[in-house]
Protein backbone atom coordinates (compact mmCIF):
# COMPACT_ATOMS: atom_id res chain seq x y z
CA UNK A 1 0.00 0.00 0.00
CA UNK A 2 1.03 3.60 0.00
CA UNK A 3 1.89 5.41 2.43
CA UNK A 4 1.14 8.72 1.76
CA UNK A 5 2.74 12.04 2.66
CA UNK A 6 1.49 11.91 5.78
CA UNK A 7 4.19 9.61 6.61
CA UNK A 8 7.23 11.71 5.04
CA UNK A 9 6.47 14.26 8.66
CA UNK A 10 9.59 13.19 10.43
CA UNK A 11 7.67 14.52 13.59
CA UNK A 12 5.55 11.17 13.71
CA UNK A 13 8.24 9.50 12.10
CA UNK A 14 9.77 8.11 15.24
CA UNK A 15 8.95 6.30 18.68
CA UNK A 16 6.13 8.62 20.35
CA UNK A 17 8.37 8.86 23.66
CA UNK A 18 11.07 10.66 21.90
CA UNK A 19 9.05 13.75 21.98
CA UNK A 20 8.82 13.79 26.40
CA UNK A 21 12.81 13.11 25.81
CA UNK A 22 13.71 17.43 25.73
CA UNK A 23 13.37 17.71 29.29
CA UNK A 24 15.17 15.16 30.40
CA UNK A 25 18.46 16.71 29.77
CA UNK A 26 20.27 18.59 32.53
CA UNK A 27 19.29 22.68 32.61
CA UNK A 28 21.96 24.47 30.41
CA UNK A 29 22.51 21.46 27.74
CA UNK A 30 23.45 22.83 24.73
CA UNK A 31 24.86 20.21 22.24
CA UNK A 32 24.54 16.54 22.18
CA UNK A 33 26.67 14.38 19.87
CA UNK A 34 25.75 11.03 18.95
CA UNK A 35 27.01 7.92 16.52
CA UNK A 36 26.01 5.25 14.92
CA UNK A 37 28.22 2.17 14.60
CA UNK A 38 27.89 -1.94 14.12
CA UNK A 39 28.53 -3.14 17.71
CA UNK A 40 29.36 -6.87 16.04
CA UNK A 41 26.87 -9.81 15.55
CA UNK A 42 26.79 -12.21 11.90
CA UNK A 43 29.21 -10.46 10.13
CA UNK A 44 32.81 -9.47 10.97
CA UNK A 45 32.71 -6.13 8.19
CA UNK A 46 29.94 -3.63 7.04
CA UNK A 47 29.79 -1.86 3.82
CA UNK A 48 27.96 1.34 4.75
CA UNK A 49 25.27 2.67 2.43
CA UNK A 50 22.18 3.99 2.27
CA UNK A 51 22.47 7.43 4.39
CA UNK A 52 22.09 9.80 1.57
CA UNK A 53 18.47 7.87 0.62
CA UNK A 54 17.40 9.26 3.95
CA UNK A 55 18.78 12.68 3.69
CA UNK A 56 17.28 13.72 0.68
CA UNK A 57 13.69 12.14 1.28
CA UNK A 58 13.55 13.21 4.56
CA UNK A 59 15.94 15.85 5.49
CA UNK A 60 16.01 18.25 3.03
CA UNK A 61 11.74 18.82 3.48
CA UNK A 62 11.04 21.29 6.13
CA UNK A 63 8.86 20.54 9.05
CA UNK A 64 6.02 23.28 8.37
CA UNK A 65 2.96 24.22 10.36
CA UNK A 66 0.76 21.27 9.16
CA UNK A 67 3.32 18.53 10.17
CA UNK A 68 3.21 20.58 13.63
CA UNK A 69 -0.47 20.02 13.88
CA UNK A 70 -0.89 17.08 12.70
CA UNK A 71 1.49 15.40 15.39
CA UNK A 72 0.57 17.12 18.33
CA UNK A 73 -3.19 15.56 17.51
CA UNK A 74 -1.93 12.50 17.21
CA UNK A 75 0.28 13.07 20.47
CA UNK A 76 -2.21 14.25 22.78
CA UNK A 77 -4.51 11.32 20.51
CA UNK A 78 -2.51 9.14 22.38
CA UNK A 79 -1.90 10.97 26.45
CA UNK A 80 1.75 11.38 24.99
CA UNK A 81 2.97 14.87 26.07
CA UNK A 82 3.87 16.83 23.05
CA UNK A 83 5.66 20.67 22.97
CA UNK A 84 4.44 22.72 19.98
CA UNK A 85 6.83 25.67 20.97
CA UNK A 86 9.60 23.24 20.34
CA UNK A 87 8.73 23.04 16.65
CA UNK A 88 7.32 26.13 16.23
CA UNK A 89 10.04 27.93 17.33
CA UNK A 90 12.37 25.68 14.22
CA UNK A 91 10.08 26.94 12.05
CA UNK A 92 10.60 30.21 12.53
CA UNK A 93 14.19 30.35 13.57
CA UNK A 94 15.38 27.88 10.81
CA UNK A 95 12.91 27.66 8.00
CA UNK A 96 11.68 23.95 9.29
CA UNK A 97 14.98 22.63 8.82
CA UNK A 98 16.44 20.53 11.75
CA UNK A 99 19.69 22.38 12.55
CA UNK A 100 21.82 19.22 13.02
CA UNK A 101 25.26 18.57 11.02
CA UNK A 102 25.57 14.78 9.74
CA UNK A 103 28.86 13.85 8.74
CA UNK A 104 29.77 10.18 7.85
CA UNK A 105 32.08 7.64 6.31
CA UNK A 106 31.63 7.20 2.19
CA UNK A 107 29.13 5.51 1.11
CA UNK A 108 30.48 2.20 -0.54
CA UNK A 109 33.13 1.89 2.44
CA UNK A 110 33.66 -1.41 3.73
CA UNK A 111 35.15 -1.34 7.57
CA UNK A 112 35.48 -3.82 10.33
CA UNK A 113 32.31 -3.81 12.96
CA UNK A 114 32.63 -1.60 15.92
CA UNK A 115 33.96 1.19 13.93
CA UNK A 116 31.89 4.50 13.87
CA UNK A 117 30.21 4.96 10.77
CA UNK A 118 27.83 8.02 11.34
CA UNK A 119 28.01 10.93 14.03
CA UNK A 120 25.85 13.84 14.18
CA UNK A 121 25.36 17.14 16.68
CA UNK A 122 23.08 20.17 16.75
CA UNK A 123 23.72 22.92 15.26
CA UNK A 124 21.89 25.67 17.40
CA UNK A 125 22.16 25.34 21.27
CA UNK A 126 18.74 25.92 21.32
CA UNK A 127 17.39 22.70 20.09
CA UNK A 128 19.79 20.11 22.14
CA UNK A 129 16.96 17.80 21.72
CA UNK A 130 17.00 17.03 17.89
CA UNK A 131 20.09 15.04 17.92
CA UNK A 132 18.18 12.42 19.66
CA UNK A 133 14.65 12.97 18.07
CA UNK A 134 15.33 11.57 14.98
CA UNK A 135 17.31 8.42 15.92
CA UNK A 136 14.22 5.96 15.25
CA UNK A 137 14.32 7.08 11.47
CA UNK A 138 18.57 7.69 11.12
CA UNK A 139 19.57 4.52 12.67
CA UNK A 140 16.41 2.58 10.63
CA UNK A 141 18.09 4.19 7.64
CA UNK A 142 21.09 2.69 7.81
CA UNK A 143 21.09 -0.44 9.65
CA UNK A 144 18.59 -2.03 7.12
CA UNK A 145 20.52 -0.71 3.61
CA UNK A 146 23.87 -0.94 5.54
CA UNK A 147 23.20 -5.02 6.65
CA UNK A 148 21.81 -6.08 3.39
CA UNK A 149 24.82 -4.28 1.24
CA UNK A 150 27.05 -6.09 3.98
CA UNK A 151 25.65 -9.72 3.21
CA UNK A 152 25.31 -9.15 -0.56
CA UNK A 153 29.15 -8.17 -0.23
CA UNK A 154 30.07 -11.29 1.46
CA UNK A 155 28.31 -13.47 -0.85
CA UNK A 156 30.80 -11.63 -3.52
CA UNK A 157 33.65 -12.42 -1.77
CA UNK A 158 32.59 -16.37 -1.93
CA UNK A 159 31.61 -15.73 -5.55
CA UNK A 160 34.97 -14.27 -5.69
CA UNK A 161 36.84 -17.04 -3.82
CA UNK A 162 35.38 -19.69 -6.02
CA UNK A 163 35.91 -18.03 -9.10
CA UNK A 164 39.54 -17.59 -8.09
CA UNK A 165 39.96 -21.61 -7.41
CA UNK A 166 38.05 -23.13 -10.02
CA UNK A 167 37.29 -20.66 -13.11
CA UNK A 168 39.14 -18.89 -15.87
CA UNK A 169 36.35 -15.98 -16.03
CA UNK A 170 37.04 -13.45 -13.17
CA UNK A 171 35.07 -10.89 -14.78
CA UNK A 172 31.66 -12.72 -14.53
CA UNK A 173 31.74 -11.67 -10.49
CA UNK A 174 29.03 -8.78 -10.99
CA UNK A 175 27.11 -10.73 -12.63
CA UNK A 176 26.67 -13.98 -10.57
CA UNK A 177 24.25 -12.95 -8.08
CA UNK A 178 20.62 -12.25 -8.83
CA UNK A 179 18.05 -10.36 -6.68
CA UNK A 180 14.38 -11.83 -6.63
CA UNK A 181 13.63 -10.65 -3.17
CA UNK A 182 10.81 -8.16 -3.89
CA UNK A 183 7.81 -10.15 -3.14
CA UNK A 184 9.79 -11.92 -0.30
CA UNK A 185 10.60 -8.54 1.65
CA UNK A 186 8.10 -6.83 3.89
CA UNK A 187 7.39 -3.60 2.08
CA UNK A 188 7.98 -1.46 -1.27
CA UNK A 189 10.19 0.70 0.54
CA UNK A 190 12.31 -1.76 1.97
CA UNK A 191 12.24 -3.32 -1.53
CA UNK A 192 13.94 0.06 -2.56
CA UNK A 193 16.47 0.60 0.42
CA UNK A 194 17.87 -3.09 0.08
CA UNK A 195 17.57 -3.74 -3.89
CA UNK A 196 19.50 -0.58 -4.34
CA UNK A 197 22.34 -1.76 -2.10
CA UNK A 198 22.48 -5.18 -3.73
CA UNK A 199 23.45 -3.31 -6.78
CA UNK A 200 26.82 -1.75 -5.26
CA UNK A 201 27.82 -5.44 -5.00
CA UNK A 202 26.39 -7.01 -8.27
CA UNK A 203 24.49 -5.94 -11.56
CA UNK A 204 22.07 -8.06 -11.59
CA UNK A 205 18.07 -7.63 -10.46
CA UNK A 206 14.16 -8.15 -10.60
CA UNK A 207 13.46 -5.83 -8.13
CA UNK A 208 12.42 -2.76 -9.48
CA UNK A 209 12.30 -0.56 -6.39
CA UNK A 210 15.78 -1.09 -5.90
CA UNK A 211 16.61 0.09 -8.94
CA UNK A 212 14.76 2.91 -8.90
CA UNK A 213 15.83 4.03 -5.53
CA UNK A 214 20.02 3.49 -6.99
CA UNK A 215 18.70 5.89 -9.91
CA UNK A 216 16.55 8.63 -7.65
CA UNK A 217 18.94 9.01 -4.89
CA UNK A 218 22.35 8.05 -6.39
CA UNK A 219 21.91 8.95 -9.88
CA UNK A 220 23.01 5.49 -10.75
CA UNK A 221 23.09 4.63 -14.73
CA UNK A 222 21.73 1.44 -15.91
CA UNK A 223 22.53 -0.21 -12.47
CA UNK A 224 21.17 -3.14 -13.48
CA UNK A 225 20.34 -6.35 -16.36
CA UNK A 226 17.65 -8.50 -16.33
CA UNK A 227 16.51 -10.65 -19.37
CA UNK A 228 13.26 -12.87 -19.78
CA UNK A 229 12.73 -15.60 -17.13
CA UNK A 230 10.10 -17.90 -16.98
CA UNK A 231 7.64 -18.71 -14.02
CA UNK A 232 5.55 -21.77 -13.36
CA UNK A 233 2.13 -20.62 -13.96
CA UNK A 234 2.85 -19.95 -17.71
CA UNK A 235 4.41 -23.60 -18.26
CA UNK A 236 1.58 -25.52 -16.30
CA UNK A 237 -1.06 -23.91 -18.18
CA UNK A 238 0.06 -25.78 -21.12
CA UNK A 239 -0.15 -28.39 -19.43
CA UNK A 240 2.32 -31.70 -17.95
CA UNK A 241 1.67 -33.30 -21.83
CA UNK A 242 2.69 -29.99 -23.20
CA UNK A 243 5.76 -29.20 -21.13
CA UNK A 244 8.28 -29.43 -24.10
CA UNK A 245 6.12 -27.23 -26.36
CA UNK A 246 5.88 -24.39 -23.42
CA UNK A 247 9.45 -24.26 -23.40
CA UNK A 248 10.13 -24.47 -27.05
CA UNK A 249 7.66 -21.28 -27.42
CA UNK A 250 9.67 -19.55 -25.20
CA UNK A 251 13.16 -20.06 -26.41
CA UNK A 252 11.48 -18.94 -30.02
CA UNK A 253 9.65 -16.15 -28.09
CA UNK A 254 12.74 -14.82 -26.59
CA UNK A 255 15.39 -15.43 -28.86
CA UNK A 256 16.17 -12.15 -30.06
CA UNK A 257 16.72 -10.76 -26.65
CA UNK A 258 19.66 -13.54 -26.01
CA UNK A 259 18.61 -14.93 -22.94
CA UNK A 260 16.41 -17.01 -21.58
CA UNK A 261 16.12 -18.86 -18.21
CA UNK A 262 13.83 -21.75 -18.31
CA UNK A 263 11.98 -23.39 -15.07
CA UNK A 264 12.78 -26.87 -15.11
CA UNK A 265 11.05 -28.53 -12.21
CA UNK A 266 7.63 -27.67 -13.14
CA UNK A 267 7.08 -31.68 -12.84
CA UNK A 268 9.84 -33.59 -13.17
CA UNK A 269 13.29 -31.77 -13.13
CA UNK A 270 15.92 -34.37 -13.46
CA UNK A 271 13.45 -35.96 -17.00
CA UNK A 272 13.04 -32.32 -17.97
CA UNK A 273 16.75 -31.57 -17.89
CA UNK A 274 17.48 -34.99 -19.53
CA UNK A 275 14.91 -35.36 -22.12
CA UNK A 276 13.33 -32.07 -22.80
CA UNK A 277 16.65 -29.64 -22.54
CA UNK A 278 18.78 -32.36 -23.83
CA UNK A 279 17.04 -34.31 -25.89
CA UNK A 280 13.95 -32.97 -27.94
CA UNK A 281 15.53 -29.61 -27.75
CA UNK A 282 18.89 -29.87 -28.22
CA UNK A 283 19.59 -28.42 -31.37
CA UNK A 284 17.56 -24.95 -30.85
CA UNK A 285 19.38 -24.81 -27.39
CA UNK A 286 22.60 -25.28 -29.28
CA UNK A 287 21.78 -22.54 -31.75
CA UNK A 288 20.32 -20.63 -29.54
CA UNK A 289 22.00 -17.11 -30.17
CA UNK A 290 22.70 -16.47 -26.42
CA UNK A 291 22.58 -18.11 -23.24
CA UNK A 292 19.44 -20.57 -22.12
CA UNK A 293 19.60 -21.35 -18.64
CA UNK A 294 18.17 -24.36 -16.84
CA UNK A 295 16.24 -23.12 -13.23
CA UNK A 296 15.82 -25.77 -10.79
CA UNK A 297 13.89 -24.37 -8.44
CA UNK A 298 13.18 -26.98 -5.95
CA UNK A 299 15.44 -29.91 -4.50
CA UNK A 300 18.59 -29.95 -2.18
CA UNK A 301 20.24 -26.45 -3.27
CA UNK A 302 23.78 -28.08 -2.94
CA UNK A 303 23.31 -30.85 -4.96
CA UNK A 304 20.63 -30.19 -7.62
CA UNK A 305 23.23 -27.27 -8.78
CA UNK A 306 26.03 -29.77 -9.39
CA UNK A 307 23.74 -32.50 -10.30
CA UNK A 308 22.37 -29.99 -13.08
CA UNK A 309 25.36 -29.13 -14.51
CA UNK A 310 26.58 -32.90 -14.83
CA UNK A 311 23.48 -33.63 -16.74
CA UNK A 312 23.94 -30.51 -19.15
CA UNK A 313 27.71 -31.26 -19.44
CA UNK A 314 26.15 -35.22 -20.49
CA UNK A 315 23.94 -33.55 -23.14
CA UNK A 316 25.80 -30.69 -24.44
CA UNK A 317 29.50 -31.35 -23.58
CA UNK A 318 32.15 -29.37 -21.68
CA UNK A 319 35.92 -27.78 -21.49
CA UNK A 320 38.40 -28.65 -19.35
CA UNK A 321 39.56 -25.16 -18.02
CA UNK A 322 43.23 -23.83 -17.44
CA UNK A 323 42.92 -24.38 -13.89
CA UNK A 324 41.64 -28.26 -14.63
CA UNK A 325 37.45 -27.42 -14.04
CA UNK A 326 35.32 -28.71 -16.06
CA UNK A 327 32.43 -26.10 -17.89
CA UNK A 328 29.72 -25.78 -19.93
CA UNK A 329 29.81 -24.68 -23.66
CA UNK A 330 28.87 -20.67 -23.40
CA UNK A 331 25.08 -20.87 -24.36
CA UNK A 332 23.57 -22.89 -21.53
CA UNK A 333 24.24 -22.07 -17.63
CA UNK A 334 22.31 -23.29 -14.89
CA UNK A 335 20.28 -20.88 -12.86
CA UNK A 336 19.60 -21.37 -8.87
CA UNK A 337 17.72 -19.77 -7.24
CA UNK A 338 16.38 -20.98 -4.91
CA UNK A 339 17.47 -21.80 -1.60
CA UNK A 340 20.10 -19.22 -2.14
CA UNK A 341 21.49 -17.89 1.51
CA UNK A 342 25.11 -16.65 2.02
CA UNK A 343 25.98 -20.17 4.09
CA UNK A 344 24.67 -22.23 1.23
CA UNK A 345 26.04 -20.37 -1.13
CA UNK A 346 29.58 -21.79 0.01
CA UNK A 347 28.17 -25.32 0.01
CA UNK A 348 27.20 -25.27 -3.42
CA UNK A 349 30.69 -23.91 -4.53
CA UNK A 350 32.60 -26.45 -2.45
CA UNK A 351 30.29 -29.28 -3.68
CA UNK A 352 31.41 -28.15 -7.56
CA UNK A 353 34.50 -27.85 -6.48
CA UNK A 354 34.30 -31.20 -4.88
CA UNK A 355 32.93 -32.63 -8.58
CA UNK A 356 36.16 -31.10 -10.71
CA UNK A 357 33.15 -28.29 -11.90
CA UNK A 358 34.27 -24.48 -12.91
CA UNK A 359 32.86 -22.12 -10.73
CA UNK A 360 31.02 -20.16 -13.33
CA UNK A 361 28.76 -23.03 -14.70
CA UNK A 362 26.30 -21.26 -12.42
CA UNK A 363 24.87 -17.92 -11.92
CA UNK A 364 22.86 -17.15 -8.42
CA UNK A 365 19.88 -15.33 -7.38
CA UNK A 366 18.47 -14.46 -3.49
CA UNK A 367 14.79 -13.55 -2.48
CA UNK A 368 14.29 -13.02 1.24
CA UNK A 369 17.57 -14.45 2.09
CA UNK A 370 19.09 -11.31 1.23
CA UNK A 371 16.51 -8.52 1.69
CA UNK A 372 14.23 -9.95 4.39
CA UNK A 373 16.12 -12.44 6.67
CA UNK A 374 18.05 -9.67 9.10
CA UNK A 375 17.14 -7.43 11.78
CA UNK A 376 18.99 -4.38 13.49
CA UNK A 377 20.25 -7.18 15.66
CA UNK A 378 22.05 -8.89 12.97
CA UNK A 379 24.75 -6.82 13.30
CA UNK A 380 23.37 -5.13 17.02
CA UNK A 381 23.30 -1.45 15.26
CA UNK A 382 23.02 1.53 17.45
CA UNK A 383 22.90 5.28 17.59
CA UNK A 384 24.52 6.18 21.41
CA UNK A 385 25.20 9.77 22.92
CA UNK A 386 29.03 10.25 23.06
CA UNK A 387 29.17 13.58 24.26
CA UNK A 388 27.42 16.67 25.34
CA UNK A 389 27.90 20.50 26.53
CA UNK A 390 26.33 21.63 29.58
CA UNK A 391 26.82 25.44 30.39
CA UNK A 392 29.89 25.43 27.65
CA UNK A 393 31.36 22.51 29.41
CA UNK A 394 31.79 19.15 27.05
CA UNK A 395 31.74 16.20 28.66
CA UNK A 396 32.19 12.53 27.59
CA UNK A 397 29.15 9.87 28.06
CA UNK A 398 28.91 6.42 27.48
CA UNK A 399 26.24 3.76 28.38
CA UNK A 400 28.24 1.03 30.17
CA UNK A 401 25.61 -1.35 31.33
CA UNK A 402 26.64 -4.80 33.06
CA UNK A 403 24.42 -7.05 31.41
CA UNK A 404 25.67 -6.78 28.40
CA UNK A 405 28.83 -5.64 27.68
CA UNK A 406 28.51 -5.46 24.02
CA UNK A 407 26.29 -2.62 23.95
CA UNK A 408 28.78 -0.33 26.03
CA UNK A 409 28.83 2.67 23.99
CA UNK A 410 31.98 4.69 22.72
CA UNK A 411 32.39 8.13 24.98
CA UNK A 412 33.57 11.20 23.52
CA UNK A 413 33.46 13.33 19.73
CA UNK A 414 35.10 10.09 17.52
CA UNK A 415 37.42 9.99 14.19
CA UNK A 416 37.40 7.45 11.85
CA UNK A 417 41.17 6.90 10.78
CA UNK A 418 42.91 4.49 8.41
CA UNK A 419 46.44 3.44 9.28
CA UNK A 420 48.67 0.90 8.16
CA UNK A 421 45.70 -0.63 6.12
CA UNK A 422 43.69 -0.46 9.36
CA UNK A 423 40.65 1.55 10.04
CA UNK A 424 40.65 2.76 13.90
CA UNK A 425 37.92 4.80 16.00
CA UNK A 426 39.67 7.27 17.80
CA UNK A 427 39.16 10.90 19.92
CA UNK A 428 38.17 13.63 17.62
CA UNK A 429 40.46 16.08 19.25
CA UNK A 430 43.83 12.99 18.48
CA UNK A 431 44.11 14.06 14.84
CA UNK A 432 43.92 16.26 12.31
CA UNK A 433 40.50 17.03 9.94
CA UNK A 434 42.34 16.01 7.12
CA UNK A 435 42.98 12.20 8.64
CA UNK A 436 39.49 11.93 9.88
CA UNK A 437 37.15 10.03 7.51
CA UNK A 438 33.79 11.25 8.71
CA UNK A 439 33.21 14.01 6.52
CA UNK A 440 30.15 16.37 6.71
CA UNK A 441 27.30 14.93 4.42
CA UNK A 442 24.32 17.64 5.84
CA UNK A 443 24.51 20.46 7.96
CA UNK A 444 20.77 23.01 8.68
CA UNK A 445 18.87 21.44 5.70
CA UNK A 446 21.40 21.42 2.81
CA UNK A 447 23.48 18.43 1.33
CA UNK A 448 27.04 19.10 1.64
CA UNK A 449 28.49 15.85 -0.44
CA UNK A 450 26.37 14.20 -3.18
CA UNK A 451 27.89 10.56 -3.71
CA UNK A 452 26.99 8.99 -7.18
CA UNK A 453 26.36 5.49 -7.19
CA UNK A 454 29.30 5.03 -9.34
CA UNK A 455 31.39 6.08 -6.47
CA UNK A 456 29.58 3.92 -3.96
CA UNK A 457 31.05 1.08 -6.03
CA UNK A 458 34.45 2.25 -6.42
CA UNK A 459 34.61 2.13 -2.43
CA UNK A 460 33.03 -0.83 -1.90
CA UNK A 461 35.45 -2.81 -4.44
CA UNK A 462 38.32 -1.04 -2.74
CA UNK A 463 40.65 -3.73 -1.64
CA UNK A 464 40.32 -5.32 2.09
CA UNK A 465 42.71 -7.35 4.09
CA UNK A 466 41.26 -11.09 3.63
CA UNK A 467 41.69 -11.73 7.36
CA UNK A 468 38.46 -9.05 7.34
CA UNK A 469 35.99 -11.99 6.11
CA UNK A 470 38.20 -14.40 6.08
CA UNK A 471 36.21 -16.63 8.86
CA UNK A 472 33.29 -15.98 6.31
CA UNK A 473 34.75 -17.96 3.45
CA UNK A 474 37.56 -20.21 5.49
CA UNK A 475 35.49 -23.36 4.61
CA UNK A 476 36.26 -22.92 0.87
CA UNK A 477 39.48 -22.72 2.06
CA UNK A 478 40.67 -26.64 1.31
CA UNK A 479 43.20 -28.02 -0.90
CA UNK A 480 41.77 -27.74 -4.35
CA UNK A 481 39.63 -30.73 -6.00
CA UNK A 482 41.88 -32.93 -8.15
CA UNK A 483 41.63 -31.64 -11.88
CA UNK A 484 39.32 -33.85 -14.19
CA UNK A 485 40.43 -36.31 -16.26
CA UNK A 486 40.31 -36.24 -19.29
CA UNK A 487 40.09 -33.38 -22.03
CA UNK A 488 37.56 -30.79 -23.33
CA UNK A 489 33.97 -33.54 -24.17
CA UNK A 490 31.62 -32.26 -27.03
Amino acid sequence: MSLGDQFDNIIVNTDNYKHCHYSLYPPGTEYISSYIESRGGQFPVTMFVGLQAFIRDYLMRPVTVEDVDEAEYLMREQGMHFNRDNWMNLINDHGGYLPVEIEAIPEGTVVPTNNVLVQLINTDPKYYWVTSFFETALLRAVWYPTTIGTLSWLCKQVIRTALERTSDNPGALRHMLHDYGARGVSSQQSAALGGMAHLVNFSQSDTTPGILAAKRWYNAVAPSNSGPNSEHAGFTAWGRAFEVDAIRNMLETYRDYGFALVLTDTYDHEHCVKKILGGELKELIRNFPGMVGARPDSGDVVQVTSDTIEWLMDAFGYEVNSKGFKILPPFIRVVQGDGVTGESLREIFIEMERRGLAADNAVFGMGGGLLQHVNRDTNNFAQKANAVCVNGEWRDIAKQPTGASFKRSKAGRLALILEDGEYKTVPRDSVSPEQNLLKPVFRNGKLLKKWDFSEVIAASEAPVPQEWYGDYIAPMLTEPAPAPVGAAVN
